[in-house]
């Protein structure tokens, strides 16, 4: 029982637990026994924080199963092995060498050290958020629907929304709010923070911290993680705001109604929402090819790592894309502001895109076979986006086979416990070797 085994049986054992009390008839509004298939999509999508769902949640399941959805959403945004070292530090049990492995193995982290305090910094990170981002929501939500039922609306999506997930208990998920700004930061804050990964957001408060306490002993530099996840995460947001807009601006169905500004901030937010967030304020099955086709390539990038969305990652994208440079460019080396990326690294990236372009391939090839009469681009659209865990539809979903619905769950979950860890579950950890073969040139390209 390897710790990459550990890490992906976790994650299976409470998709289960969940499918199990989503299938109870308290969970559904009907009092009755919920659908197999159902219970297992709506569990899986939420323990991947994904947002794909084949009913209306809001009016499908009762608010004790909205209650289950909305903590599923919270120990899979969380992860596994995050959850279950939570649980070890309020039982009071000591955090081994296995449990700082599996951490480090969950978090993508480069060291060992630290492991228990970052778990109680990355509680108390999203405890801050979360509740910032309940309180500033009750604010548009209890006015119109009450006081008992807007907060609750408040915390369904605001923990849906730091989590990258993509529920909603409106039917038309976030389209009624299309012109709200308030809404519009909000959830934009929260996804956008949410998926930056925890390393990233502890970084910029100790610089913050430093810069208000004015701490001039030691000037603090930024590492080369958060530089490139910051500055990629700004780039992608501002190219899909301008795609969007160019793409769809003259669209009737999403965004030609609408006056300018009105127009940006859905631009915007489709932006945003693309990376792995699953909210929508304009109705994505009505959007151009070249519009579909765009939030294709912004959610296989995805998130950040450490962060709760999914995708190959910013990081990858820069990864590769610094490779690309040094090539054109005849350099043997790869850098990225002053400093060179280790080999390994490029090594790993590579595997990653490659990995995921096999998956999004072979899912997409299968449910076009298991369902014929869907057109290919909505196909490749629900594939992508249950590969990153974005959650995103063209309103496929519930018309899909049994079989295409299994496909995708099982889509959710490769891309939720990551490519490589899953290879490395099956296969398991690789072994040394002392054997070293000859060197051989062949051609490229």
């Amino acid at each position: 029982m390897t710790v990459s085994r550990t890490i992906c049986l976790g994650f299976l054992a409470v998709i289960a637990i969940g499918t199990g009390l989503l299938l109870l008839p308290f969970s559904t509004s009907t009092g009755e026994w919920n659908s197999w298939i159902v219970a297992l999509f709506t569990a899986t999508s939420a323990v991947c924080v994904t947002g794909h769902i084949v009913v209306d949640t809001g009016t499908y399941f009762s608010p004790v199963g909205h209650f289950f959805i909305l903590a599923l959403i919270q120990i899979g945004g969380l992860g596994y092995m995050v959850a279950t070292t939570f649980l070890l530090l309020l039982l009071g049990r000591k955090f081994g060498l296995r449990d700082k492995i599996a951490l480090q193995q969950a978090l993508d982290r480069s060291k060992l050290q630290g492991g228990s305090q970052l778990v109680k910094s990355i509680i108390a990170t999203i405890l801050l958020f979360e509740i910032t981002g309940i309180l500033l929501m009750a604010l548009v939500f209890m006015p119109q629907y009450g006081s008992a039922l807007g907060l609750w609306y408040a915390i369904f999506h605001s923990i849906s929304a730091w989590n990258n997930a993509g529920f909603s208990l409106f039917s038309d998920n976030l389209m009624g709010f299309q012109t709200s700004l308030a809404i519009n930061i909000i959830v934009s804050c929260l996804v956008i923070l949410g998926g930056l990964g925890y390393e990233t957001i502890f970084e910029a408060y100790l610089w913050l911290r430093d810069r208000v306490f004015q701490r001039t002993e030691q000037r603090r530099v930024f590492s080369l993680h958060f530089r490139v996840v910051t500055s990629t995460t700004l780039f992608l947001l501002l190219l899909g705001t301008f795609a969007f807009y160019l793409t769809e601006s003259r669209n009737p169905g999403t965004l030609q109604p609408l006056n300018f500004g009105q127009q940006v901030l859905a631009a915007w937010f489709q932006s945003m929402t693309a990376r792995t967030a699953g909210f929508n304020t304009i109705d994505v099955g009505k959007m151009t090819t070249a519009g579909l086709f765009i939030t294709i390539a912004m959610m296989f990038v995805g998130a950040s790592p450490g962060g709760t969305g999914g995708g190959i990652k910013t990081t990858t994208l820069r990864v590769l894309s610094s490779c690309t440079k040094a090539i054109l460019q005849g350099k043997e080396e790869v850098f990225m502001y002053e400093r060179q990326v280790p080999h390994t690294l490029i090594l790993k990236a590579i595997g990653v895109v490659v990995g995921s372009l096999m998956t999004v391939a072979l899912t997409t090839t299968l449910v076009a076979f298991v369902d014929p009469g869907v057109d290919f681009i909505q196909i490749l659209f629900e594939v992508v986006s249950a590969f990153a865990t974005v959650g995103l539809s063209t309103g496929i979903t519930a018309s899909l086979s049994a079989t295409g619905k299994i496909l995708l769950v099982i889509t959710m979950y490769i891309g939720r416990v990551g490519i490589l860890l899953l290879m490395a579950a099956l296969l398991g950890d690789p072994k040394p070797s002392a054997v070293h073969y000859p060197e051989e040139n062949l051609l490229v390209g």
